[in-house]
């Protein structure tokens, strides 16, 4: 019987089911958005009566793990914090930058109900592009655009996670600036930190902002994905035992703890699809990372479907919206995305693979 492999040996190159899997989740996100973009936001997505969470934010809870292991790993390889910055940077921002732009200036005058002058000297128009890039102050609608779609003028309705995954970068280099991913101790220390602060977060949630307890829902499953990380070395990988504790993982739906035992047992799962050489797809990653630009085009798209076929299924919508968000998203990595990560190459950012 072959020895069980760590975490930390299958882990370590880039051949991987990691595209896979962030399609898939980026997929499923457009899959769950299609109910409430064609029936209104009342509407009742995917799994969300049976798990009370939607499938979209399943999809997001597997982005944010994966996101989690990666960026940990993405510091421990920088060379300095301005690079693992730099890093990150360049792989949300160009692609934002060029949908927000597409959306403003070619969307929004094809469709607004506004005359054209009107719309484009809007200050909600002039502050669409400047106000999303900068995460903090997002804007979801543009004058006189998808007024009478059934969920209303949200034109772009994905973009809200991008701001607490940019937060969690922060608590990554927090995490590493302290020295904790070198100490095992700093390391509990920190992991004791947030989760003292996850749980001060859903006590006291009726009194805190929103903002807060969005970065502690999102920041859990990003905390298991630095865990994973961490903890690389003493973690067997072992698909049956994966399948096993995620399927368990149900017998706690309608308890209190379903979704960190579900976010802990996915994470494990998504690892070993991840990871293990018996299962890479490697041809799918010659055709690139298309995950991020479907995740951010998509919601457009769909809307775009409803202003101009009018009311139609969830079903209708998504087989109408995706195909073309996929064209969308082909061209922005190969466009954008992967000349923006070579931009990335040539600044050196990152120390080789080990």
């Amino acid at each position: 019987m072959s020895q069980i492999p760590r975490l930390s040996e299958i882990s370590a190159g880039r051949n991987n089911n990691l595209n896979l899997i962030r399609m898939v989740a980026a997929s499923a996100v457009l899959i769950s958005h299609a109910f409430p973009i064609t029936s209104g936001s009342d509407a009742v997505e995917p799994f969300e009566t049976q798990l009370g969470m939607t499938l979209g934010e399943i999809a997001v809870g597997i982005f944010f793990i994966l996101s989690g292991f990666l960026v940990s790993m993405s510091f421990t390889r920088s060379k300095s914090l301005a690079g693992f910055f730099i890093a990150r940077a360049v792989r949300i921002f160009p692609a934002l930058f060029v949908v927000l732009t597409l959306t403003a200036l070619l969307l929004g005058p094809l469709v607004t109900q506004l005359p054209l002058d009107a719309y484009l000297l809007s200050p909600a128009t002039l502050t669409y592009i400047p106000g999303n890039m900068s995460l903090a102050f997002m804007q979801y609608d543009l004058p006189g655009v998808f007024d009478q779609n059934p969920v209303g003028q949200a034109i772009n309705g994905s973009l809200w996670t991008l701001f607490y995954e940019v937060a969690c970068y922060f608590g990554v280099a927090v995490i590493g600036l302290l020295g904790a991913f070198r100490s095992q101790r700093l390391f509990l220390a920190s992991l004791a930190a947030f989760m003292a602060f996850y749980v001060a977060v859903n006590v006291y949630e009726h009194m805190l902002p929103t903002r807060i307890i969005l970065l502690a829902d999102l920041g859990f499953p990003f905390m298991v994905g630095i865990v994973f990380f961490n903890y690389r070395e003493r973690i067997p990988v072992f698909l049956p035992v994966s399948l096993i504790l995620f399927a368990s993982s149900f017998l706690f739906v309608d308890t209190f703890i379903f979704n960190e035992v579900f976010y802990l047992t996915i994470g494990y799962f998504l690892v070993s699809v991840g990871f293990l050489e018996s299962l890479r797809f490697e041809q799918y990653n010659k055709l690139g990372d298309y995950s991020y630009g479907v995740y951010i085009y998509a919601f457009p798209m769909q809307q775009l479907a409803v202003y101009y076929f009018g009311p139609m299924t969830p079903q209708m919508n998504m087989l109408i919206a995706f195909p073309i968000t996929l064209i969308f998203a082909i061209l922005s990595w190969h466009l954008v995305e992967s000349r923006a990560l070579s931009l990335k190459k040539r600044l050196d950012v990152r120390k080789a693979p080990v």
